[in-house]
């Protein structure tokens, strides 16, 4: 079964780091343009958002490459 996602993106930064967590996880996209949408600059939350998978996508491409290690789920519940 294939499920598929509709994002509307109105930046270029977010329509960036999505692509990246997609490829990352190596799943295939389709890109539709749409004209008549205004672009703006992101707002703080925005940017928080975008820097963080941004560094996610990065840490998974790291892991891909046997360069880093995860932390396992165990560890990660235990500091919460």
């Amino acid at each position: 079964m294939m499920t598929t996602l509709i994002v509307n993106i109105d930046n270029k930064k977010t329509e960036k780091a999505i692509k990246a967590v997609l490829d990352a996880f190596g799943l295939d996209y389709n890109v539709e343009q749409q004209p008549g949408h205004t672009k703006r600059p992101l707002n703080k939350s925005e940017q928080a958002i975008y820097q963080r998978l941004k560094k996610s996508a990065e840490e998974i491409k790291l892991y891909k490459e046997g360069k880093i290690k995860l932390q396992d789920v165990t560890e990660f519940l235990n500091e919460l």
